[in-house]
């Protein structure tokens, strides 16, 4: 698909920071840091009148598009609202949904915007997700939907939902990735200081994040390691190179990446070997080397346990034909 034009559809109240995360992502522009342009549309039932937010203060959002601006969308958001019975849903918000799904537009929930997508007969016999605080309620009013509860997001291919808050984020980084890369992925996420990927369930393509770092101590020998991921670490030595006691550092370590440095080595190398894979022709036997597993086969075993693909697998539905080397 394209992923040039966004339309992102409110229906009130409107939940603020599911809409911020939208905006956010789509809504900027980055073209100074190689981020394609969108257009992004803010469309409603009446774009003449605010629309009344979830919020306690009195703070309204006017939206630029009436439900017109989703014809021609490649991506149509569903933000999150207050969950209610479908016949309380705008019909003419959830005809346009069925219309952009059968133009061929990506339809993307975010939280509670799943039960409009149900609402408008979307979700039948198709796997999705939404907020846990309403995974019984929906799973007993949309049976015919395949719902994960447990799940950050579920990307059904031409239906993405996503769970509560945050996990918008990682829904629309993920499609981001799905359609454009992880190189422009990537400089969203550093723009945004979010992780590219976050770990949550099987339904996430890549299991193993970039770790999150909730304080900068360690901020210099993270990138350190980064820039040496081809070098063989152990604990003893990361230590020495952090000036810190092996017992101090794992502690650290631990409690600011919530992870070990073992364990963090290996996603790292996996993250790396999967750009090399979308972005270089270097062979397998190659891309081991460079990224510091001692082989190819110790590669495969690692990206095959985290991202669910063998190396070649994943090169082939991830790079286009032009492009696909052999491994």
């Amino acid at each position: 698909m394209a992923l040039k034009t966004i339309g992102i559809v409110l229906v009130e109240p409107v939940a603020v920071f599911e809409f911020g995360v939208a905006t956010e992502i789509f809504g900027l522009d980055r073209t100074d840091d190689g981020v394609p342009a969108f257009e992004f549309r803010v469309c409603t039932v009446d774009p003449q009148t605010p629309l009344r937010t979830k919020t306690t203060t009195a703070l309204t959002i006017t939206a630029t598009h009436g439900l017109d601006g989703l014809v021609g969308c490649d991506l149509v958001i569903v933000s999150a609202t207050v969950p209610r019975a479908d016949q309380d849903y705008p019909p003419e918000v959830l005809a346009a949904l069925r219309a952009a799904h059968r133009q061929g537009a990506t339809l993307l929930s975010v939280c509670s915007g799943a039960f409009m997508l149900a609402a408008a007969g979307l979700l039948d016999g198709r796997r999705c997700t939404t907020h846990w605080m309403y995974a019984e309620t929906f799973a007993e009013r949309y049976p015919e939907a395949l719902l994960d509860a447990r799940a950050l997001y579920v990307d059904d291919g031409d239906i993405i939902t996503s769970a509560g808050t945050a996990a918008g984020i990682d829904a629309c980084l993920h499609l981001v990735r799905r359609e454009l890369g992880t190189a422009v992925v990537t400089r969203i996420a550093r723009r945004m200081v979010v992780p590219p990927q976050r770990d949550g369930g099987q339904q996430q393509f890549i299991q193993m994040p970039v770790p999150e770092c909730t304080a900068d101590s360690l901020a210099p020998l993270l990138s350190w390691m980064l820039a040496n991921l081809d070098r063989e670490h152990t604990a003893a030595s990361l230590a020495r190179q952090a000036v810190m006691s092996e017992r101090t550092f794992a502690r650290r370590f631990a409690a600011e990446t919530g992870t070990t440095p073992h364990k963090w080595l290996i996603g790292q190398r996996v993250l790396q070997a999967r750009s090399l894979l979308e972005e270089t022709d270097l062979s397998i036997e190659q891309i081991s080397e460079r990224v510091g597993f001692n082989s190819a086969v110790v590669l495969r075993e690692h990206f095959r346990r985290q991202i669910g693909l063998s190396p070649a697998d994943y090169r082939r539905r991830f790079v286009a034909p032009a492009r696909n080397v052999a491994s």
